[in-house]
């Protein structure tokens, strides 16, 4: 795949419907193989690259410098908790994963209350869904998790007034992820993991025809 054609649009598209569940790559490969880029077009697409292939290690190391950031402040820490979850729902498999545990959970102690929590159907013309399915949470449309779960958050912010101290810490994480997407040589393994992506992509767009 030539990550020069792809834009930071299509980036932030792949990144949202992709699925996160996926285990963290080895440290033993995450810290290996360290050049610097030798042209703008190199540099652009290596950072591309990384970026999807490490997701979960660059997410994993942001989530741990704002938690060394709030160790002193543990209604920071809820409220950046509340934060990364309502960022997590606009990511299409987390959100569906997310009310797939919860309504399983739910339906072991109310079978009733499970039932309501399940997504509405979306209605089939001759044999084909009439519009792109809507992402459900326990049967509400997302927006209003990540609306109540955002406002809560914001207050949080505010009471503990450490917005400045997860703006450092934030800044911190965001500038590793990218010193060390950037450096970091895209592997053999990397390209191979692409190409599986891709056609898992091609593949389901060809079964919903």
């Amino acid at each position: 795949m030539d990550w020069s054609n792809v834009t930071a649009e299509d980036l932030v598209d792949a990144l949202r419907e992709v699925d996160w569940s996926s285990p963290p790559r080895p440290l033993s490969e995450f810290f290996s193989r360290f050049t610097f880029p030798r042209s703008y077009a190199k540099w652009s697409s290596r950072l591309k690259c990384n970026l999807y292939y490490y997701r979960t290690n660059y997410f994993i190391l942001i989530i741990f410098i704002l938690g060394l950031g709030f160790i002193r402040r543990p209604v920071s820490l809820l409220a950046a908790f509340l934060t990364a979850l309502s960022i997590a729902f606009l990511n299409d498999s987390f959100a569906g994963t997310f009310s797939e545990k919860v309504t399983r959970t739910v339906r072991q102690f109310s079978p009733h209350l499970a039932a309501k929590m399940r997504p509405p159907l979306t209605p089939v013309i001759r044999g084909r869904p009439s519009a792109k399915r809507a992402i459900h949470i326990c049967g509400r449309p997302r927006w209003v998790f990540v609306l109540l779960f955002s406002s809560v958050s914001f207050i949080l912010w505010f009471v503990s007034a450490g917005l400045l101290t997860v703006l450092w810490a934030l800044a911190i994480g965001l500038l590793a992820t990218i010193l060390h997407a950037s450096v970091r040589t895209p592997n053999l393994k990397a390209r191979l993991n692409t190409f599986r992506e891709e056609f898992r992509a091609v593949w389901r767009n060809y079964s919903e025809l």
